[in-house]
C-alpha cells in the first residue's frame, strides 16, 4: 500500500514544460478525489462506526478547524522566513492529512484481515483502488506547491508508511484502541484542503477551454471515488 504512493514517479519521464501543463488539471483532479474520499468514504464510515449522534460532525468540524489553524501558523512562519525558500503551507497539510488518512486505512484493513483473510484481501483491494487516484493527485499538489519531483515522491511515500503503522497498532492493540473518531476528523482535513486551497487555485480566470478541462478533471476525481464506493457497497 505504501508503494502506491510511488505512482507519481510516472511524471519523472515528462519534461518540465510538459509537467507544468499537466499540473493544473492534476490539482483539479486532486480536489475532486479529496472531496470524494471525504464525502463518499470517510464520513459515511465515520457515522456508521460512531453510531449516530452529533459526534462525527463535531469531529469533521474539528478536523477542518485544526487545519485552518495549522495553515495560519504555516503562513505566519512562511512570512517570518520570507528571505528563504519555503514551500507553500498547503504541501505540509497534504502530507499531514494523507498520513492520518493512511493510518486510519491501515487500522481498517488490519481489522478486516484479523476477522477473515478473504475479507482482508478485499478490503485491501478497495483501499488500493481508492489510494491510486488520491496519491497521484497529492503528488501533483506537492509539485505545484514548489517541491522537486524526487523530493515530493520521497515524502509522499514516507507519509504513506503510516498505513503500516496503523496496521501494526491495530494488531498489537487487538482493537482495544478506538480510533474511529479519526475518520471524520481526517474527512474535515481533506474538505479544508480541497475547499480552501485547491478549488480556489483551479478557479482562477483562465481560457474557457482550460476552465472546462479543470472542471472535467474535478468531476472525474469525484466520479471515480463515487464509483469505487458504489462498487464496494455492491460487492
Amino acid at each position: 500500500m505504501s508503494a502506491i504512493a510511488l505512482i507519481g514517479s510516472i511524471t519523472l519521464v515528462f519534461r518540465e514544460k510538459t509537467l507544468q501543463k499537466l499540473l493544473p488539471p492534476l490539482v483539479a483532479f486532486a480536489a475532486g478525489t479529496l472531496l470524494g474520499g471525504a464525502f463518499f468514504h470517510m464520513i459515511p464510515e465515520g457515522i456508521e462506526k460512531m453510531e449516530g449522534d452529533m459526534t462525527p460532525y463535531i469531529w469533521i468540524i474539528a478536523g477542518f478547524c485544526i487545519f485552518f489553524m495549522l495553515e495560519q501558523f504555516l503562513h505566519w512562519h512562511h512570512c517570518q522566513r520570507a528571505d528563504s525558500t519555503c514551500k507553500q503551507p498547503l504541501t505540509y497539510l497534504i502530507l499531514i492529512g494523507d498520513g492520518l488518512h493512511n493510518f486510519i486505512g491501515g487500522t481498517a484493513v488490519a481489522g478486516a484481515f484479523l476477522a477473515d483473510i478473504r475479507l482482508g484481501v478485499m478490503a485491501w483491494l478497495a483501499a488500493a483502488a481508492h489510494e491510486v487516484p488520491q496519491e497521484l493527485g497529492d503528488f501533483g499538489v506537492l509539485i505545484h506547491g514548489g517541491w522537486g519531483r524526487k523530493k515530493a515522491l520521497f515524502y509522499n511515500a514516507l507519509s504513506a508508511l503510516t498505513f503500516l503503522v496503523g496496521g501494526l497498532a491495530a494488531y498489537l492493540a487487538s482493537f482495544q484502541l478506538n480510533v474511529n473518531f479519526l475518520l471524520p476528523f481526517a474527512a474535515g482535513n481533506f474538505i479544508y484542503i480541497a475547499a480552501s486551497d485547491l478549488v480556489p487555485e483551479i478557479n482562477k480566470p483562465r481560457t474557457l477551454s482550460s476552465n472546462l478541462i479543470h472542471l472535467l478533471c474535478f468531476l472525474l476525481g469525484l466520479s471515480l471515488l463515487l464509483f469505487i464506493r458504489t462498487a464496494i457497497d455492491t460487492h
